[in-house]
């Protein structure tokens, strides 16, 4: 899936000469938490958030750094700091390296840039306009329509086909090593026995035997080895 497939668009946009009042207006009225700042030509020159209002000089949050701390950072850093949290226009306290994704970029790739910038919002470009934005929201909708577990035939709901798929889920992954497990299927019950090393192999390998289509339920017989100690652990559950 490709980012111009699950961006907002179009997309609300502010100016650089906006005002602060203009600026908090638009976002509350639109009920969100960012927007894309363009120029005349709607080009690209910035990014305002809610971020860009925690330090305000009329909220008494700005920061200030000791004076010997300003003094070593010269007048500029302290010049700087002045105008994001006294400016009056977007462009005084907006963000100016704005993290950005083509509408070709995949889903996998949208999410390492968040990561990466750590931002909550990508605006969407082709060549320096913007054409949509995405939020986590959007990929909220986009997990949403692919979570609910697809239908299964009848031949892939056999206890057979269930423990296969199991088991090679199971090789694939590598938490835990089906050479030291006994799995039984049983009417689509699901039973795990056998040794575990790490406490939290247990749920991993409950989850695993549930995202199996044609699982009605997993019982869980397995024995925890403390591998210091050697003292074992068994636990019984089910869904």
């Amino acid at each position: 899936m490709f980012a111009s497939e699950f961006m907002t668009s179009p997309v609300k946009t502010i100016g650089p000469d906006a005002t602060i009042e203009e600026a908090i207006a638009l976002l509350l009225s639109l009920h969100v938490s960012g927007l894309p700042v363009t120029d005349a030509e709607g080009r690209l020159v910035g990014l305002v958030s809610e971020g860009d209002f925690l330090h305000r000089a009329e909220l008494g949050t700005a920061k200030r750094k000791p004076r010997w701390i300003e003094f070593l950072l010269g007048p500029g850093e302290v010049a700087e700091s002045y105008v994001m949290s006294h400016g009056r226009k977007v462009h005084d306290f907006m963000t100016r390296d704005v993290a950005t994704v083509g509408e070709s970029a995949s889903v996998n790739e949208v999410v390492e840039v968040m990561e990466r910038r750590k931002v909550k919002r990508l605006p969407v470009v082709s060549g320096d306009r913007v054409i949509g934005i995405i939020t986590r929201s959007d990929l909220l909708r986009v997990l949403s329509k692919v979570v609910a577990p697809k239908p299964a035939s009848a031949a892939d709901c056999t206890d057979e086909a269930i423990l296969d798929r199991l088991l090679a889920e199971l090789r694939e992954q590598g938490f835990a090593s089906p050479k030291t497990l006994d799995v039984t299927v049983e009417q689509g019950v699901v039973t795990l026995i056998g040794e575990i090393f790490d406490e939290r192999q247990r749920p991993a390998l409950v989850v695993a035997a549930e995202n199996i289509a044609g699982v009605n339920r997993v019982v869980d017989k397995l024995v925890w080895i403390e591998p210091f100690s050697g003292m074992t652990i068994g636990k019984t559950q089910g869904f």
